[in-house]
């Protein structure tokens, strides 16, 4: 995927990559009501190289110098030049998808104001799929454990009953003149809101490594995914790098280091020589490791990371234009007052 080229039709100085070109405003559903667009990006996976070399030289590279030069700073955590790409993106979702997203706090937010404008009557229902029992191993998340048919069905209809009163309060309020900032306080968290967010690739990729984690909300990491995939046509050699080293990789501290140390050796000349022998439990205690990172050393050596391929599906891309008329006809009353911020 070029990092250089240039749309049929199109001249332009600034660098440009052929895939974020081709998605430019098309809107990528997520959930029952949701979208990710990328509306604008600035730079490419050259635009880091260029800015860690302090270079002004253009087109002279090999693909193969920019993709170790990125790698190495990935590798080192070398995060500055990654700062000088930012991608800009329309999103909408459900209110508590956005309270875990706006912690990422090192980016630049404007959401639509329920002060100003009608908030559209849209709110996220979880399929039976995602309708599980909580956790007994994390008390952030749900098990795979669902409930049962009656159970899930006694869930939706306290939703929607839920969600009907809602709905009739506020176009009530609304309709009889209530200031919009008081009649939207019993807006519950499943109501749709909706945002511009532009942010630079360095706190982009912390914002997926932490968000496409399977320890994260599985709501926002449906969003995460999308935004990997738009990711991958910016600034694809970043984008191979993050997988490699944040996604599938692993981070060691000094006394794994040490236990590994117990089982391979390494010699000057690159080689790798491992040891006779198995490490007991009680070895790993004395290397000063706690239970909970045992298990956690194991995991990681057990078997090789999944290496997930966040690739577009380019044929579920929408035009906004569907979703101005979904959230246009969800808005209560006759007097729609106004969808901008």
């Amino acid at each position: 995927m070029s990092t250089t080229a240039e749309p049929s039709g199109h001249s332009t100085r600034r660098p440009i990559s052929a895939g974020a070109e081709e998605i430019l405003g098309l809107y990528f559903p997520v959930l029952d009501h949701g979208f990710v667009a990328l509306v604008d990006y600035m730079g490419t996976d050259a635009c880091i190289e260029r800015a860690a070399r302090v270079s002004y030289g253009h087109g002279t590279r090999k693909q193969s110098l920019t993709r170790g030069l990125l790698r190495y700073l990935r590798r080192h955590k070398h995060t500055t030049p990654s700062e000088m790409v930012e991608v800009k993106l329309h999103c909408s979702m459900p209110v508590f998808v956005a309270r875990q997203w706006i912690r990422h706090r090192t980016a630049s937010v404007n959401e639509v104001s329920g002060r100003y404008s009608l908030v559209p009557m849209l709110f996220y229902e979880p399929s039976s799929e995602q309708i599980l029992k909580q956790s007994r191993k994390n008390n952030q998340g749900r098990s795979e454990e669902g409930l049962s048919a009656s159970e899930q069905a006694e869930a939706l209809d306290r939703w929607r009953r839920l969600r009907g009163a809602t709905v009739e309060a506020y176009e009530w309020m609304t309709a009889h003149e209530m200031a919009r900032e008081i009649a939207r306080i019993d807006l519950p968290l499943s109501t749709y809101t909706q945002w511009y967010w532009k942010i630079d690739l360095h706190n982009l990729l912390h914002f997926l490594t932490l968000r496409v984690d399977a320890h994260a909300q599985w709501e926002i990491r449906e969003f995460g995914r999308v935004i990997a995939g738009m990711l991958k046509r910016v600034a694809p050699l970043s984008y191979e790098a993050w997988i490699d080293y944040d996604v599938a990789g692993a981070r060691l501290s000094r006394m794994e280091l040490d236990v590994l140390r117990k089982l391979v050796s390494a010699h000057e000349d690159g080689s790798l020589e491992g040891q006779v022998g198995r490490l007991q439990r009680g070895d790993l205690l004395a290397a000063g490791l706690a239970d909970r990172e045992i298990r956690e050393l194991v995991a990681k050596l057990e078997k090789p990371a999944a290496v997930p391929d966040f690739e577009l599906d380019l044929a579920s891309a929408l035009p906004p234009s569907h979703f101005e008329e979904l959230m246009a006809a969800a808005v209560p009353n006759a007097d729609r007052g106004s969808t901008d911020d």
